[in-house]
């Protein structure tokens, strides 16, 4: 009772709630914004952490991560175009709804089922995440390694369609990550005899090109004269316990999706909300009220869309392995505190991650408050012209590159990142897959180093263990279900007419 009481001391500060307070704000914002999402505001938030204690940066762009969820349901109801790849489910019921009778009344389903979803996430996140990292404790290099591998086996062979392409977008995350001075030997690795380089790619420069500045390429092709129109009228926020209870079923169903298939490292929310949509579409009691506007049809994505942001922060301070592109990002917000996450972060950062476990949860009624309060406000935002969200947010990419080092190599080399990532969007790669590989690759290459030194260059210890040997399996029925789903697709899939399946 000591130590609760001592962590909400460490909670409660002013500058903690301040961050929340700015964080959930602009999370609501970009992810109401169709073309800039949840991604690109924690990407464009990260530098100011630099200049924040290390709990007060990682609050902010929780806050950031869990009010996007929320805040491409925004534009879904309103516009019928998802703020975000995770609200296209709710494109489905909610539109309908918003037409048919009230879009206060949808975006009310949708912020309820999110928080619920949220607060069910963080219950996830604190009673989960210990037991793993105990059991992680028993881990050495070997498993570490594994882990890691695991990791790339999720995001590059169970996500996405074109399994090549996620494979592909693996390999070039891994060499992202591999840039610069070799520690082992002292050796420059594709510096290109530029010194900037020999610390490894900019952290801030490499995510915010990636995300930000590819998407500001993306919103130019579509034209700067692009605005939306939406209809702003009755957006007063509110449900009577009738009609809650109501979603109850829904909701609660949303919420054990998301959460499994949150701590699934590159499944995330994007395929959550299209799992949960189809669980309560065929066993709700109305299945023809979905697609015309029903409330199960919003708050089974909803729910699963939150509570899959609490689920993917598990195996990322358990084992150290972020679980979606989001989390990746908050885990340079470690790295540039000097923490890494893993099981022993619970022990060396206590405080820090206790802070995080409460700190989750008053994310989530922040959410709810500030969704109550300033939902009509974020709805007038979605018809501010193309041209004028470039602009600003160009201006404030660059001030975030250029303050993470002071270097204006940086701002060129977030330039020609957004370009290179600008053509593989184009073409149809997976960012996420990039992303999490660049973040996995020295958790990889650092353990698969020290196991062979361990073992006098013996491939032996990597079945040392029951856990190591346990690993392997993993990854050889990883690999063996993506072959046999992809062989399958093929089988049930016509020559003549080839048909895309599933979601992006």
């Amino acid at each position: 009772m000591e130590n609760l009481a001592q962590d909400l001391l460490n909670l409660f500060t002013l500058t903690n709630m301040l961050c929340i307070l700015l964080g959930t704000v602009v999370g609501m914002v970009f992810g109401a914004l169709p073309g800039l999402g949840t991604v690109i505001a924690v990407a464009l938030l990260l530098p100011v952490t630099f200049t924040l204690p290390p709990l007060a940066g990682i609050l902010m762009l929780l806050a950031t991560y869990q009010a996007g969820e929320y805040g491409g349901s925004i534009s879904a109801i309103l516009l019928g175009v998802p703020g975000t790849p995770q609200a296209a489910a709710t494109v489905i019921d909610g539109h309908p709804m918003a037409a048919n009778d009230s879009p206060g009344k949808a975006l009310s389903y949708s912020l309820v089922s999110s928080s619920i979803g949220g607060i069910f996430g963080g219950l996830v996140l604190i009673f989960v995440s210990v037991p793993l990292a105990r059991f992680a404790l028993n881990f050495g290099s070997p498993e570490y390694f594994l882990l890691g591998v695991i990791g790339l086996m999720a995001v590059g062979l169970l996500s996405g369609r074109d399994k090549i392409k996620s494979m592909i977008s693996v390999v070039l995350g891994l060499m992202a990550g591999t840039v610069g001075v070799d520690t082992l030997t002292g050796v420059n690795r594709a510096t290109f005899g530029q010194p900037e380089l020999m610390d490894g790619v900019n952290l801030v420069a490499f995510l915010v090109g990636m995300f930000a500045i590819s998407e500001l390429f993306i919103m130019i092709s579509k034209g700067l004269n692009v605005r939306y129109e939406a209809d702003r009228g009755t957006l007063k926020t509110g449900l009577t316990w009738k009609e809650i209870k109501g979603i109850g079923r829904s909701t609660t169903i949303g919420s054990l999706i998301g959460a499994g298939t949150g701590i699934l490292p590159g499944i995330g929310g994007g395929a959550s909300c299209w799992f949960a949509y189809a669980v309560v579409s065929k066993t709700s009691k109305t299945p023809e009220a979905f697609g015309k506007g029903s409330a199960e049809g919003i708050a089974a994505p909803e729910s699963s869309n939150n509570a899959s942001a609490g689920g993917a922060l598990v195996p990322f301070l358990a084992l150290g392995i972020p679980g979606s592109a989001a989390v990746a990002i908050i885990m340079g917000a470690f790295i540039m505190h000097g923490i890494q996450p893993g099981p022993n972060v619970f022990t060396a950062e206590r405080d820090l991650v206790y802070g995080i476990f409460y700190g989750f949860i008053v994310t989530t009624v922040a959410m709810y408050l500030i969704g109550r309060l300033l939902t009509p406000m974020f709805a007038r935002v979605l018809v501010i012209p193309n041209s004028f969200l470039v602009a600003t947010v160009l201006v404030l990419c660059l001030i975030g590159i250029y303050a993470s080092k002071g270097a204006f190599f940086d701002l060129w080399l977030a330039l020609g990142i957004g370009v290179a990532f600008y053509i593989l969007k184009r073409l149809e790669y997976s960012v996420s897959s990039v992303i999490i590989a660049y973040v996995l690759a020295p958790i990889i290459e650092e353990n698969f180093r020290r196991s062979l030194t361990l073992s006098n260059g013996s491939y032996d210890i990597f079945f040392s263990s029951v856990y190591s040997i346990a690993l392997v399996l993993m990854v050889v029925a990883a690999v063996g279900a993506a072959i046999y789903g992809e062989l399958n697709r093929r089988r049930n899939q016509p020559d003549a007419e080839p048909t895309d399946y599933g979601v992006k």
